[in-house]
């Protein structure tokens, strides 16, 4: 169980405006826009090359999901979304799915103890929390020692982008190596989640090691 709650009946929206933005909403609250397609197909990209077994912890509005779920290399995809809602509105824009994407709809933070030791190669990490539950240190010293468990020595662990040029707090602490790839992004002028809307994007992959 959690040590900080998240919410179990958030309202969930989707906004598209007259100019083309698209943005998923949980509690009013910014959670994914479509600016982001490229930075996650490169994340996805760089996941897939590490195997063919990948889980993947949030919806948002699908864009890595399906990148990963088509690659060639992938064999199985599983999603973990908290929210139906976000479920509904990601199904009713794609409704042909590829076969290899299976989306589980409940709590990673439960979800997480049941994970096999060794079974996945990558695990792509884009969840919609609070900033209590993602800063509850307690939290994250109980479901990261299992997340890297369910790896495979040598597999990949890729979190969401990250817009200032600093390790992912708490994800560095538990993993020996890291690969950082810079890219520069334009966001839209109303986000609200990154550090300025525009200038370079981390992508950080962390890898488990053998040694």
């Amino acid at each position: 169980m959690t040590t900080t709650s998240q919410p179990e009946d958030p309202e969930v929206t989707l906004v598209e405006t007259e100019t083309g933005e698209v943005t998923l909403q949980i509690d009013g609250r910014q959670a994914m826009q479509a600016w982001e397609r490229d930075l996650m197909w490169e994340s996805a990209d760089l996941l897939c090359a590490y195997g063919s077994r990948f889980l993947e912890v949030g919806l948002g509005l699908g864009l890595s999901a399906l990148r990963i779920a088509q690659h060639p290399s992938t064999r199985r995809h599983t999603v973990v979304e908290k929210y139906p809602k976000v479920v509904d509105i990601f199904r009713s824009r794609h409704p042909h799915l590829p076969d290899t994407l299976e989306i589980v709809v409940t709590d990673f933070f439960e979800y997480v103890d049941m994970l096999e030791p060794s079974s996945l190669d990558g695990i792509f990490f884009d969840p919609a929390i609070p900033g209590e539950v993602a800063n509850d240190e307690a939290l994250w010293d109980r479901v990261m020692p299992r997340v890297v468990a369910a790896l495979r020595e040598g597999g990949a662990f890729i979190p969401f982008f990250s817009t200032r040029p600093a390790l992912r707090w708490p994800f560095y602490r538990f993993f020996p190596r890291c690969l950082v790839e810079r890219r520069p992004f334009t966001a839209y002028a109303t986000t609200n989640y990154t550090f300025g809307t525009e200038g370079d994007a981390f992508i950080q992959c962390f890898i488990k090691s053998g040694r």
